[in-house]
């Protein structure tokens, strides 16, 4: 039975591939029937011979899982792509479990909710809120009066307003005197608090 395989060469840490095609049982590394192609994946460049990929698919020759995968993504093949990673048996085993749970745990909400479907439902008044309408207000318009002019009053000088603004400013407001008694009771207090301070130091 023929494969096409990948083909690893290189430098250290550099791979590049070749796609070939060999016997199934063969090393990937011995000889082979013919090179296909080049796949270097740290470039993502590939270097294709679609018909002689073709050619050898239609002898038999079946592609691995990931040149299968290599060779639908470049549209040579049109199929869906498969599952490269391979699971142990103990992620396997908690992947199930995980999965289980949670079947069981959606079981238990649809029961939940189908229980409270069957449930009676009690009415609750369900109250309806009220709309206020605006009262429409009549709006008054102000109704204009007519300003009378002062019968012909004598024009004043720019001088004569100068003066009587000087007059009114110059007016001191009127303050009433403190009455010498309340000033003695201050002093007062203000000459015991100084007594009070010394004798505490």
């Amino acid at each position: 039975m023929l494969a096409i395989k990948l083909s690893r060469f290189g430098k250290k840490k550099q791979p590049t591939y070749r796609i070939i095609v060999l016997e199934k049982t063969k090393d990937p590394w011995g000889d082979y029937l013919e090179m296909l192609g080049h796949y270097n994946p740290r470039s993502k460049e590939i270097q294709l011979n679609a018909e002689r990929i073709k050619y050898w698919i239609s002898v038999g020759a079946k592609p691995t899982d990931t040149v299968h995968n290599l060779l639908v993504t470049n549209g040579i093949l049109e199929d869906k792509k498969k599952t490269v990673t391979k699971i142990n048996k103990k992620r396997a085993g908690k992947i199930t479990d995980a999965q289980g749970k949670k079947a069981e745990a959606e079981k238990a909400a649809k029961a939940k909710a189908e229980a409270e479907k069957a449930k009676p439902v009690e009415e609750t008044p369900v109250e309806t809120p009220v709309v206020e309408t605006p009262v429409e207000t009549p709006v008054e318009t102000p109704v204009e009066t007519p300003v009378e002019a002062p019968a012909e009053a004598p024009a004043q000088t720019p001088k004569e307003e100068m003066t009587i603004e000087s007059e009114t400013t110059t007016e001191e407001p009127i303050t009433e005197q403190p009455k010498n008694e309340e000033l003695s009771q201050t002093a007062d207090s203000s000459s015991e608090t100084n007594a009070e301070e010394k004798s505490a130091e």
